[in-house]
C-alpha cells in the first residue's frame, strides 16, 4: 500500500495514472499533477471512483514541487513530464527524501543533446539521502534495458553485439504527426546519429545510415540508425559489448515532411524575433501539430520493439531476439492511448511497482538494467505487453547485410 505522485498529464501520464489506479493493492493513493490542471482532472474523471487526486504544479519550479511533495507525502514520484524537467524534479525528491522514477533522460532546453551524465551526477546525493532514482523506465529506454539484462542473465556468458529495433507500423490518418512530444521527438531524430563499436562512439549524419529490417507480424520496414540514450548506459553496464546500435522506422512521407520543415528552419531550437517577440521555431511547430495524446482513437496497426543480441554461451556463439508487438487499437481500448504512449506508460507503472514492493531496491541512481530483470519480465504480459523470444535463429537486422 503506497502513495505515488505522477507528474505529467500527457499521453504517457494518462496511461501511468490508469494503470496505477487499476492496482489498489500496490498504489493505494494516487495524485496526478501538471501545469495544466484541466488535463489532470479530465483523466481523473475518466478513471472515476475517486482513485486519482489532482493538483497543479510547475515542474520547472523546485519550491512548488517541494511544497506539493511535502503536502501529499508520496513514497515515489513518477516523472513523465518533459525531459527538460528531470533535474528540478530530482532536486525536489532529494530535498524531501522521496524515491524517483522517470522514462527519459535529461535534456537541456537550448542544446539538442541527451546523455545521462547530468543525472548520474546525483548518485552520491541520492545514496546519502537513502533514496532510489530509477532512470529511463519506459520502453526504449526501459524495457530494452530489461530485455538486455534478461538475455545476459539467462542466455549468455558475454554479449557482444546489441541492436535495438523500434518499428511503428501504425497509421493515425494524419498528414504529419509525432507519437510523443513533437519537440522532443524532432530534436531526437534531427541530431547526429551515434553507435558504439570497438570501444568508441562512431558518429553519423542525421538518418544517414538506413536499411530494411523485417519485424514480426509486420514485415520489412526501412529503419534508420539513431543515437538513443539507453546505448550509453548499456555499454557501461555490459562492458563485453563490442557493438551497440539503435534503429527506428520512419515512413517515406514522414521523412519528406521532416526534411522540408528542417530546410525552412522550423525545427530550429534557437529563438528568432517575430513581431517584437522571441519565439523558438520548434516550439511553434509543436503548437500547430496534433497533440500526441489525441492520436489514439482510430489509430490502426502495430508497434514492434525488441533487442537482437549476439554473444557467447559455454564457449559457443549464440543469437537471441526478444520483442514485444503492441496493437494501437488494443492500447486504446485498454487505456485510451495509442501504442507509443502505452508502451512507455505501462513499464513506468511496472517499474514503480518493482520499487514499491521491494523487488528492486538500492540507494543511489540506477538504470533499469542494473536490477533483477525477472520480476519485471513476469509483469509485462500481465499488464498488456506480452513478449516473445527466439534463440539461435538468424537476426533480422543482419539479414540485409552490413
Amino acid at each position: 500500500m503506497s502513495k505515488v505522485l505522477i507528474i505529467g498529464a500527457g499521453g504517457v501520464g494518462n496511461v501511468v495514472a490508469r494503470k496505477c489506479a487499476s492496482l489498489p493493492e500496490v498504489f493505494s493513493d494516487i495524485m496526478l499533477a501538471s501545469r495544466t490542471l484541466e488535463k489532470c482532472e479530465k483523466i481523473a474523471r475518466e478513471i472515476g471512483g475517486d482513485r486519482v487526486r489532482t493538483a497543479r504544479v510547475d515542474a520547472d519550479n523546485v519550491p512548488e514541487l517541494v511544497s506539493l511533495i511535502n503536502k501529499f507525502k508520496p513514497d515515489l514520484v513518477i516523472n513523465v513530464a518533459l525531459p527538460y524537467q528531470d533535474l528540478t524534479i530530482m532536486d525536489a525528491c532529494l530535498e524531501t527524501k522521496t524515491h524517483y522514477l522517470d522514462t527519459a533522460n535529461y535534456e537541456p532546453r537550448d542544446v539538442a543533446k541527451f546523455e545521462y551524465s547530468w543525472q548520474w551526477a546525483y548518485q552520491d546525493r541520492f545514496k546519502e539521502a537513502g533514496i532510489t532514482a530509477v532512470l529511463g523506465c519506459g520502453f526504449d529506454p526501459g524495457v530494452t534495458g530489461v530485455f538486455t539484462a534478461y538475455a545476459a542473465k539467462h542466455y549468455f556468458d558475454e554479449i557482444h553485439t546489441l541492436d535495438i529495433v523500434d518499428c511503428n507500423a501504425g497509421d493515425h490518418g494524419k498528414a504529419f504527426a509525432t507519437n510523443f512530444n513533437p519537440e522532443i521527438n524532432i530534436r531526437e531524430i534531427t541530431q547526429n546519429g551515434r553507435y558504439w563499436e570497438n570501444g568508441k562512439w562512431v558518429e553519423t549524419k542525421p538518418l544517414e545510415i538506413h536499411r530494411p529490417i523485417k519485424y514480426p507480424e509486420i514485415g520489412k520496414r526501412e529503419s534508420y540508425l539513431l543515437y538513443h540514450e539507453e546505448l550509453e548506459s548499456l555499454v557501461k553496464n555490459f562492458p563485453s559489448l563490442k557493438r551497440a546500435r539503435f534503429w527506428m522506422t520512419f515512413g517515406e512521407q514522414y521523412i519528406t515532411y521532416l526534411n522540408v520543415l528542417k530546410d525552412v528552419g522550423m525545427t530550429d531550437i534557437k529563438p528568432i524575433n517575430f513581431k517584437g517577440a522571441d519565439i523558438v521555431p520548434l516550439e511553434f511547430l509543436k503548437a500547430v501539430l496534433p497533440e500526441p495524446s489525441s492520436l489514439g482513437e482510430g489509430y490502426k496497426g502495430q508497434t514492434s520493439i525488441g533487442c537482437q543480441i549476439r554473444g557467447v554461451k559455454d564457449g559457443e556463439e549464440r543469437t537471441y531476439y526478444v520483442w514485444n508487438n503492441c496493437d494501437h487499437a488494443e492500447a486504446y481500448r485498454d487505456a485510451k492511448a495509442q501504442a507509443v504512449s502505452y508502451t512507455t506508460g505501462v513499464p513506468a507503472m511496472i517499474g514503480a511497482m518493482m520499487l514499491l514492493t521491494g523487488k528492486w531496491a538500492g540507494e543511489g541512481v540506477f538504470n533499469v538494467e542494473e536490477f533483477d530483470p525477472d520480476p519485471f519480465m513476469e509483469q509485462l504480459p500481465k499488464h498488456g505487453l506480452p513478449w516473445n523470444e527466439k534463440i539461435n535463429e538468424p537476426l533480422p537486422v543482419e539479414e540485409t547485410g552490413e
